[in-house]
């Protein structure tokens, strides 16, 4: 004879963490050489997310272990945690302290940008042979200071800003020949669903041209070049 139990109080297969199980977060792919490397979030350790990767002889390898974790806290809702170079090098921002490391699979990853609780990293770019980043800094000022840098890969530093002048910044990239960077800008009261321009700066002269968006609220670009006070021109 059957159990009569109350509304809402059967037991179930299905569970919680069965259902976080079947449904693992998919974060970016990019080609490695012969392989393709994806972000994947793991419900078993909380949540996190890995890197992992698919060789050429279709076995999966986890690229990024734990307790590491790639994500970026820039703009609130994150983005762009981690990229790789085409040798296969991973860069990553870690969650508990938002700097950018370095690993090589099966190796210790190293730091390449100091420790600093105000400084956020996302929107991670590994382009000819150029690591780019959105750096957000935290102080007194209502809105965050954002801006692109250039990181080196071979050492620890802060970074070498390229572009800055917007509320909001995404999407570094550069020109094949390395002397351009483009970006995607726009600011207050705008969501990037509203208003945005698309920005080209000329690296070596430092001139910033609006290329494509809506006319909104933004301010005249400020670009910085290795020089830093080059004068721009429309």
């Amino acid at each position: 004879m059957a159990d009569t139990l109350p509304y809402g109080s059967w037991p179930s297969p299905i569970t919680p963490e069965s259902v976080a199980q079947s449904s693992p977060r998919i974060d970016g792919a990019r080609l490695v050489a012969d392989e393709v490397w994806w972000g994947e979030s793991v419900p078993a350790e909380a949540g996190r997310v890995a890197v992992k990767r698919r060789r050429a002889d279709g076995t999966i390898e986890t690229v990024l272990p734990a307790p590491a974790n790639a994500r970026s806290a820039v703009h609130e809702y994150g983005g762009g945690a981690w990229t790789a170079s085409d040798d296969g090098e991973l860069f990553y921002v870690e969650k508990t302290d938002q700097r950018v490391y370095a690993l090589r699979p099966g190796g210790t990853a190293r730091p390449l940008t100091p420790a600093d609780e105000a400084v956020r990293h996302g929107g991670l770019r590994f382009e000819h042979g150029v690591l780019l980043a959105v750096r957000e800094t935290h102080g007194s000022d209502r809105v965050p200071a954002r801006a692109i840098v250039r990181i080196a890969v071979d050492g620890e530093g802060a970074g070498e800003v390229l572009a800055a002048g917007s509320d909001f910044l995404a999407q570094p990239a550069l020109s094949p020949d390395g002397r351009r960077l483009a970006w995607v800008a726009w600011n207050h009261p705008d969501m990037p669903w509203d208003a945005t321009i698309i920005r080209v700066a000329d690296l070596d002269t430092g001139t910033v041209r609006d290329i494509a968006g809506g006319a909104n609220r933004a301010p005249p670009a400020t670009g910085l070049d290795r020089r830093r006070r080059t004068a721009l021109r429309r």
